[in-house]
C-alpha cells in the first residue's frame, strides 16, 4: 500500500525543517565540478568540539577538504555483551590500520515491545560511539531498520512478526513502528556526529540489501521516507545504502530525497568465493549499472560489505564440518591481498570488511542459518585474538593512512608482466605522478616477473594465489622512491628523520631504489641488507624475515634529513605500530599490540599487550628520553637508528591455570508434561485470525507462538479434552527455523520427538522449516483409553514442547519473518476431540540481559539459570541432587546441571576463556549454556560443528565466583550427556583493558 503525500510527510516528521537547518551550505556535499589535490589525510578523528565538513568526489571522501581512504572493519556490539571489551576490540582495530568501524544497530536487541527501547547496559549505543571517538575511529552507522546480519528476523523485533502491515515497504503501519525506532536511535546518533565535533559518526546507512520493490512506487516511497526521516532527525552526514550483489539499485537520483542533492553515496557488497578470480568492480571492469562502482561514476567506489569470511550453518556444511577455522584458512591473508588490492586498484576507496570481529550470537539472537559462534573466520577471532590473516589488513591499512597518493588514483597506461599469469593493474596519481602497480597471480605457482613497460627490470616475486602492491615515483619524506619490489607500508617523520617501511612475504628479496643525486653514506644497522649506488640511484636489498626487522640509515646524499629504511616480513610488520600524538608521530616496534601512546614532557607513556617476552624500540619526536610501558619505567638507550631501545625485554604473559568443573548438581524438569500440572495461569490459545504469512488451518485456533507474545526460545502447549477416548494417533504440524524440534506427551506418557533435518549446503540459508510429526499412541496408553470408555477416565492432556529456533531473515522482503513458529495444526486419528489449548513461553524479559536471553523452559521460568538460585535445598525428592559427569541418562525432556567455580586471573592479564563440550556424536541431545545467568549459546551434540563457547570477560568473573548452568534437552532415543565439560584457555596477553562486571 502506498502512502498518501500527507501521511508520508506526517510520518517523516519535519523533514523540510531539517533541510532548512542544513541548507545548501551543508557540512556534507559532493564536489562534482572540482577536485581536491592530493595531500596529507585528515588527522585522527575525535570528539574535538569543532565543526567538520564531509564531502566526496569520484575519487574519495573529503573530510575538511582532505582526502580520506576509508579502511573500515565490521563489528557488532550486540555480539559482545561486555561493554568493557568493546574498547579492547576498537583499540586493536585502530592499531592494525583500520580508521573506521562499521556497526549494525539491531532493532530486536533494543526493543522488547512496541514503544519500548532500551539503550542501557550491554545496549548502550552512546557508550559505544563515545569509545569509538576516544579510540580515534570513524563510525559507519547502520541502524536498518532491516539489517539481515544473520540475526533473528533480520533484526526486526519479535513483536513485529505479529503486527499488521507489510514490512520493508511504504505501508503506514510498518512505517509507524519504523518511525519510533529511528527516532530512538537517531536521538543518540545526532549527539555523536563528526560534523558537529561531538563524535565520529561519519556515514549513515538506510535499509540494507534492499533489492525488492526497486521499480515499484512502494519501494521508492519507502526509501524516500527513510531518507527524509533521518534528515529530519538531524543526521547531516552523507547517507548511503548497501546494494545487494551490485544490482545498480538505489544509485543517486533513483528515488526522492526531498530535493537534496550531492549527499547520497552508492554502495554495494560482495562475497566472492576463494577459488574465484577477483572481480573488477570499478576502473578495470565492464562498467554500467551492474558493474559495481560504475553504477555511480560521480561518487567514490564504496563497498559497505566485502567478505572477510563467511557464516557457517548448523551441521557445518559450508566448511565440511571444520567450522570457522576452515573459513579463516580459505580466506587468509593471501585471499585478502588478492581481493582487497584488486578493489583498491578499481578505485574503491571506501572499503569495509565484513566481519573484522564476528563475536557471539548469544541467547536467541542467531538467525536460523547460523549457530552460536559468529566467528566468521574474521581477522580477530571470537576470543578477540589477532590472527595471522591480519598481516594484509595491517599493511594495507597503514599504507592508505600514510601514503596519501593512494587516495586519488586513475587507471594508467597498460603495463604487462613478462609472465602472463600475473595480471597487472597500472595506476597513477594525477597530482603527484606517483605510480602504483597491483600484481596478482591467480595461478597455483609462484611467479617471478619484471615490468619492462614500467621501467622495473628487476624480478618481482608474486606467490601463488596472492597479490602484491608495489610503487614507483613515490615521494617518501624528502626523497623519491624510484621503485620497489615489495609494498611500501608506511612513510612518516619521527624526530629528525624520515622513516619508510617496506613489507612482504617471508623469504622475499626486497629491493628498494631511491633517487640520490649525490653519493650517499648508507649505514647498514643489521646484517641482512646490502646496498649499492650507481647512476644517482641507491639500490637497497634485504631478505625479509631472516632476522626480524632490518634497518638501513641513509644520509649524506645532499638531503638534510636522514632516512631510515626498515624491512619487515608479515610477522615482523605485525609488531610495527605507528601512532599519532599532538606532539608528533611515533613508531613503536616489538610488542604484540600498542594500545595508546601519550607524550608528557620527555617521557612517552605506552600501553599495550605482550604475549611472549619481546624487545621494545621507539622512534619519536625530538626530546623524548624516557619510556614507560603499562605504567612501569623501561630503561633504554639511544640506538644507532635514533630510537630508544629497551635494555631488557618486556615480560610476556604467565598463562593462568583454570579449575576443573566438578561438584555438579542435577535436577529434572518438564512438569508441564504431567496431566495434573496447573496451567491456569497460561495464555489461552483461542485466536482465530493472524497477521502471519502462515495460513490458519480451517476449523482450528491460531497456535502460532508469536501471536501470543512468545517470540524467543522454547514454547509449551497444553491441549485438554474430555470424553473422546478413541484416539489412536496424533499429528502435530509445526513450523520452526533450522534444527527446530518438537516433543509430545499424552497424559504424561512420552509420545516421541520430531526434529527438522540437518541442512546441507543447498538448504543452509533456508529460514523456515515445516513438518508434520505423527505419533501413534503406545499400547499401554491405548489400554487406558479403552478403559476410559468404560467410565474410568475421560480427561486427557496433550503436552507439546517446541523449540522454534528463531525467525526467517526476510532477505527478499516478502514478510517471511512472519512465518509461524511453534505448532500450526493438530489432528487426530480415531477420534475428533474438541481441544482447549493453552500456551506458555518465556516469562517477562530479563531487565538486564534482555528479551532474547530466556525461553519458556520450566527451569528458566523458575530462575534455575540464575547465580542466586539455591541448588542446595534438597529436602524434597524432586530437588537438586549431587551428580557426576559424564552422564548417560535416557529420558525425553529437560534436565539441568549446575556447578560453581572460581577464577583468580592476575589483574594485568587479559585471559580469554572458553567452555568445551565433547561427547559421543551418536548421542542425541542439546544444551543451553548459562554463565552467571547469561545464555551464552546452544550446543547440539549430534549436529555440531561447535564444541567451544567463548565466555566473555565481564560476564565471566576472572577474579571471583561463577555459576554455570546447563539445560540439557534430550529426545530419549539415546543416552544423553553432558559428557566432557571443561574450561579452556583460548588466549592470554599481559595488558588488556580494565573490565567491569556486567
Amino acid at each position: 500500500m502506498e502512502l498518501s503525500r500527507r501521511t508520508f510527510h506526517a510520518l517523516a516528521g519535519t523533514a523540510a525543517l531539517g533541510f532548512a537547518l542544513t541548507g545548501s551550505g551543508s557540512p556534507t556535499s559532493a564536489h562534482p565540478g572540482r577536485t581536491a589535490p592530493t595531500g596529507p589525510p585528515p588527522p585522527v578523528p575525535s570528539a574535538d568540539g569543532e565543526r567538520h565538513s564531509i564531502g566526496f568526489d569520484r575519487y574519495s571522501l573529503l573530510v575538511d577538504g582532505r582526502r580520506l581512504v576509508l579502511w573500515s572493519g565490521e563489528m557488532h556490539p550486540f555480539r559482545l555483551p561486555s561493554p568493557s571489551l568493546w574498547r579492547d576490540v576498537l583499540q586493536k582495530m585502530r592499531a592494525h590500520g583500520y580508521n573506521a568501524v562499521s556497526v549494525y544497530v539491531a532493532w530486536n536487541y533494543h526493543s522488547a515491545a512496541p514503544g519500548r527501547y532500551d539503550f542501557t547496559g550491554v545496549r548502550d549505543l552512546d557508550l559505544f560511539l563515545r569509545m569509538a571517538a576516544e579510540t580515534g575511529l570513524y563510525v559507519i552507522l547502520r541502524p536498518g531498520p532491516y539489517i539481515n546480519a544473520e540475526v533473528d528476523a533480520g533484526g526486526f523485533p519479535g513483536w513485529l512478526t505479529a503486527t499488521e502491515g507489510t514490512a520493508r515497504t511504504s505501508d503506514p503501519t510498518y512505517l509507524k513502528y519504523v518511525d519510533e525506532w529511528l527516532t530512538a536511535v537517531n536521538a543518540i546518533v545526532a549527539k555523536r556526529l563528526f560534523t558537529r565535533g561531538t563524535g565520529t559518526v561519519l556515514l549513515y546507512q538506510i535499509e540494507n540489501e534492499y533489492d525488492a520493490h526497486v521499480d515499484e512506487p512502494a519501494g521508492r516511497a519507502y526509501m524516500s521516507y527513510l531518507y527524509e526521516k533521518v534528515r529530519a532527525d538531524g543526521i547531516d552526514v552523507p547517507l548511503f545504502h548497501n546494494d545487494k550483489g551490485r544490482g545498480g539499485h538505489w544509485a543517486p537520483g533513483s528515488f526522492g530525497t526531498g530535493g537534496e542533492k550531492g549527499r547520497w553515496l552508492y554502495g554495494f557488497d560482495g562475497y566472492p568465493e576463494p577459488d574465484e578470480v577477483p572481480p573488477d568492480w570499478g576502473h578495470f571492469g565492464t562498467g554500467g549499472a551492474k558493474g559495481g562502482a560504475s553504477a555511480s561514476p560521480r561518487t567514490p567506489g564504496f563497498v559497505p560489505e566485502f567478505g572477510g569470511g563467511w557464516f557457517d550453518p548448523w551441521g557445518g556444511s559450508w566448511f565440511d564440518g571444520k567450522g570457522y577455522a576452515e573459513a579463516r584458512r580459505t580466506r587468509d591473508a593471501a585471499y585478502e591481498r588478492r581481493f582487497y588490492l584488486t578493489n583498491l586498484a578499481n578505485g574503491i576507496t571506501l572499503h569495509n570488511v565484513y566481519m573484522t570481529f564476528g563475536g557471539t550470537s548469544w541467547g536467541w539472537l542467531p538467525a536460523p542459518a547460523v549457530y552460536t559462534s559468529y566467528d566468521y573466520g574474521a581477522a580477530f577471532d571470537e576470543a578477540r585474538n589477532a590472527t595471522p590473516k591480519l598481516a594484509s589488513m595491517h599493511q594495507i591499512g597503514q599504507s592508505v593512512r600514510h601514503l596519501p597518493d593512494l587516495a586519488k588514483l586513475k587507471r594508467a597506461k597498460a603495463v604487462r608482466a613478462t609472465d602472463k599469469r600475473v595480471k597487472v593493474y597500472p595506476l597513477t596519481n594525477p597530482d603527484t605522478g606517483a605510480r602504483f602497480y597491483v600484481l596478482r597471480n591467480d595461478s597455483a605457482e609462484a611467479v617471478s616477473v619484471t615490468l619492462p613497460g614500467a621501467g622495473i627490470d628487476v624480478p618481482v616475486m608474486v606467490p601463488a594465489r596472492d597479490a602484491k602492491l608495489i610503487a614507483a615515483g613515490l615521494r617518501l619524506g624528502k626523497r623519491t622512491l624510484v621503485h620497489s619490489t615489495v609494498q611500501p607500508m608506511l612513510s612518516l617523520t619521527a624526530g629528525r628523520q624520515d622513516i619508510a617501511v617496506f613489507a612482504g612475504r617471508r623469504g622475499d628479496l626486497a629491493q628498494v631504489v631511491l633517487e640520490c643525486v649525490d653519493e650517499p653514506t648508507p649505514m647498514r644497522l643489521d646484517a641482512e641488507p646490502a646496498w649499492s649506488w650507481n647512476l644517482n640511484k641507491l639500490n637497497i636489498t634485504a631478505p625479509l624475515g631472516a632476522g626480524g626487522l632490518s634497518r638501513v640509515r641513509v644520509e649524506g646524499d645532499g638531503v638534510d634529513t636522514p632516512m631510515l629504511v626498515l624491512f619487515a616480513d608479515d610477522a615482523t610488520a605485525l609488531r610495527l605500530w605507528p601512532y599519532e600524538t599532538p606532539s608528533g608521530r611515533l613508531l613503536v616496534y616489538g610488542p604484540s599490540l600498542l594500545r595508546s601512546a601519550t607524550l608528557r614532557g620527555s617521557t612517552v607513556h605506552l600501553t599495550g599487550d605482550t604475549v611472549g617476552a619481546t624487545g621494545l624500540e621507539v622512534w619519536g619526536p625530538p626530546g623524548i628520553t624516557h619510556v614507560t610501558w603499562n605504567g612501569r619505567a623501561v630503561p633504554t638507550r639511544i640506538s644507532a637508528s635514533g630510537s630508544l631501545l629497551a635494555l631488557r625485554p618486556l615480560p610476556g604473559v604467565t598463562r593462568p591455570a583454570l579449575p576443573a568443573l566438578d561438584n555438579w548438581r542435577r535436577r529434572t524438569e518438564n512438569p508441564e508434561a504431567e496431566p495434573g500440572f496447573d496451567d491456569s495461569g497460561w495464555t489461552a490459545a483461542d485466536r482465530t485470525t493472524s497477521f502471519s504469512t502462515t495460513p490458519v488451518p480451517e476449523g482450528q485456533p491460531v497456535l502460532f507462538a508469536d501471536d501470543y507474545g512468545f517470540h524467543y526460545g522454547d514454547v509449551w502447549y497444553r491441549g485438554e479434552w474430555s470424553d473422546e477416548n478413541g484416539v489412536e494417533s496424533v499429528s502435530l504440524a509445526y513450523s520452526t527455523g533450522t534444527q527446530g524440534l518438537l516433543m509430545a506427551w499424552l497424559d504424561g506418557e512420552p509420545l516421541g520427538t520430531h526434529r527438522m533435518p540437518v541442512p546441507d549446503r543447498s538448504r543452509a540459508r533456508q529460514g523456515t522449516w515445516t513438518a508434520k510429526a505423527t505419533f501413534a499412541l503406545p499400547e499401554e496408553l491405548r489400554e487406558r483409553f479403552r478403559a476410559a470408555r468404560d467410565g474410568e477416565r475421560d480427561r486427557h492432556v496433550l503436552s507439546v514442547l517446541v523449540r522454534p529456533m528463531q525467525h526467517d531473515m526476510d532477505g527478499k522482503a516478502l514478510d517471511t519473518h512472519k512465518a509461524a513458529r511453534g505448532l500450526t495444526a493438530v489432528t487426530f486419528e480415531g477420534g475428533s476431540p474438541e481441544v482447549t489449548w493453552r500456551i506458555q513461553g518465556a516469562a517477562a524479559p530479563d531487565p538486564v540481559r534482555g528479551p532474547m536471553n530466556n525461553g519458556g523452559l520450566y527451569g528458566e521460568r523458575e530462575g534455575w539459570h540464575l547465580p542466586e538460585h539455591d541448588d542446595h535445598d534438597d529436602h524434597d525428592e524432586g530437588d537438586w541432587k549431587d551428580a557426576e559427569l559424564p552422564r548417560a541418562d535416557r529420558r525425553q525432556g529437560v534436565t539441568w546441571y549446575r556447578t560453581d567455580f572460581r577464577l583468580d586471573v592476575d589483574p594485568g592479564v587479559d585471559a580469554s576463556v572458553g567452555l568445551v563440550l565433547d561427547d559421543d556424536p551418536g548421542r542425541a541431545y542439546r544444551v543451553q549454556i548459562f554463565l552467571n545467568g547469561w545464555n551464552m549459546g546452544q550446543y547440539i551434540n549430534d549436529v555440531g560443528p561447535q564444541h567451544t563457547f567463548v565466555l566473555p570477560n565481564g560476564i565471566l568473573r576472572t577474579r571471583g565466583a561463577n555459576t554455570l548452568a546447563l539445560a540439557v534437552l534430550s529426545d530419549g532415543t539415546t543416552p544423553s550427556g553432558p559428557g566432557d565439560v571443561r574450561l579452556t584457555l583460548l588466549g592470554a596477553a599481559a595488558g588488556g583493558v580494565p573490565v567491569k562486571p556486567v
